[in-house]
């Protein structure tokens, strides 16, 4: 019964010393913000860039080097998506947002919510880091 006792105290602790680390932390919930926005930003360079070369090789009538072009913007937005799940297991969404749903969305192509990340940015202090 002591063991078991003392195996539970063991697991509130460890639970509570996890959940509690990187939120309480205001150096470390910067890093991790400063994080998602730079990764934000450059994925919408990568997105807007391939947009842009899309029109162009259209217009064209090439094909460019739009295979790189999909997959350097496909492997910035789950780089993107990660560091939006770290925001999230921090606590470090804003005033009830959904910070993952919402990046998983822009990355999906919602501008809607390609927005409401770049607010996320604003409100956290790193506007210049997105577009």
């Amino acid at each position: 019964m002591a063991r078991a006792v003392r195996r539970a105290a063991i697991v509130v602790v460890a639970a509570v010393l996890m959940s509690g680390c990187s939120s309480d932390d205001p150096a470390r919930a910067e890093e991790r913000q400063r994080d998602y926005c730079t990764k934000l930003g450059t994925w919408q360079d990568t997105a807007h860039a391939t947009t842009t070369g899309e029109a162009d090789g259209e217009a064209g009538g090439g094909h460019g080097g739009q295979s790189s072009e999909f997959d350097n913007t496909e492997s910035a937005g789950h780089v993107l998506i990660e560091a939006a799940k770290r925001l999230e297991r921090a606590g470090l969404e804003d005033g009830g947002t959904h910070i993952v749903d919402d990046t998983v969305n822009a990355v999906d192509g919602d501008i809607g919510a390609e927005g409401r990340a770049v607010s996320y940015c604003d409100s956290s202090g790193f506007e210049t880091l997105v577009g």
